[in-house]
């Protein structure tokens, strides 16, 4: 495991550079902005990525909150668990899963009432004809036909906000890295942060390719920004205050009681 130990040193070195980890949401409007143009003007050419079809977007993107909870809830309790085992603490951290969900869960269902409100549905892909018997996306595709609505990018908004939370809850690993703990619970915590990693770089990677190949740019721009307000609102403004989940442990283990 020794490789594994090189590796987390390596990603908590980088995130721990202010530049690095205070900017990174920034990554997400410039991928946006290069990618809107190039797609506009045509200048990249298709590729294996440019079918929603891709392996990466079928069993990782149409799946990707639910790869982010299962890799982050064990992490989560296992690294918050390091610092304080109180049924208060965990309860208030395991809160910040309940949250980020509630706001993809919300976020997602808006985008899909805003299609159904604004869309009709065509028989043929050039949207010459309307059928005025379906009046939602779901019933007019199962049909076999086309509906045609304003689609807020859910992609941009689950891969910019999932890789922005993933980020702040794996922070305390810059603390724990030091810490005294068993071979088991280190193990464990190594393998789930370089996994969490790998995620956050997959989900870059697809946010670039839907800003490259997919949706009009006024589409990308929402979905992004609502992604980038979901996270500000929660660990900028809310997780700040007294009464909120709060932020992960922001201390170095010496200066607390350590539980291993």
């Amino acid at each position: 495991m020794a490789a594994v130990d090189v590796i987390v040193n390596n990603l908590v070195t980088l995130w721990r550079i202010p530049a690095v980890r205070q900017n990174f949401h920034w990554i997400f409007m410039l991928i946006f902005l290069v990618g809107s143009i190039l797609k506009e003007l045509e200048l990249v050419p298709q590729t294996y990525f440019s079918s929603n079809r891709n392996a990466l977007n079928v069993y990782f993107v149409k799946v990707s909150w639910g790869w982010t909870l299962l890799l982050l809830t064990p992490f989560l309790l296992l690294s918050n668990s390091t610092f304080n085992r109180s049924v208060s603490f965990l309860g208030r951290r395991l809160l910040s899963l309940a949250v980020a969900t509630g706001i993809w869960y919300a976020c997602t269902e808006t985008f899909f009432y805003i299609e159904d409100a604004t869309g009709s549905c065509y028989e043929t892909d050039g949207m010459e004809i309307i059928n005025q018997e379906f009046i939602t996306k779901a019933s007019c595709r199962r049909a076999g036909f086309h509906w045609d609505g304003y689609d807020i990018s859910g992609h941009s908004f689950v891969l910019a906000y999932s890789a922005l939370f993933i980020i702040e809850e794996t922070a305390p690993m810059a603390f724990l890295k030091t810490a005294s703990l068993s071979a088991l619970p280190r193990m464990v915590l190594n393998l789930l942060y370089v996994a969490l990693n790998l995620i956050v770089i997959v989900w870059v990677w697809m946010f670039a390719c839907t800003s490259v190949y997919f949706h009009d740019p006024s589409h990308k721009l929402l979905g992004t920004m609502c992604g980038l307000l979901g996270w500000y609102l929660t660990y900028r403004v809310w997780y700040r205050k007294p009464f909120s989940p709060g932020l992960p442990p922001q201390r170095h283990p010496k200066g607390l009681k350590l539980h291993t």
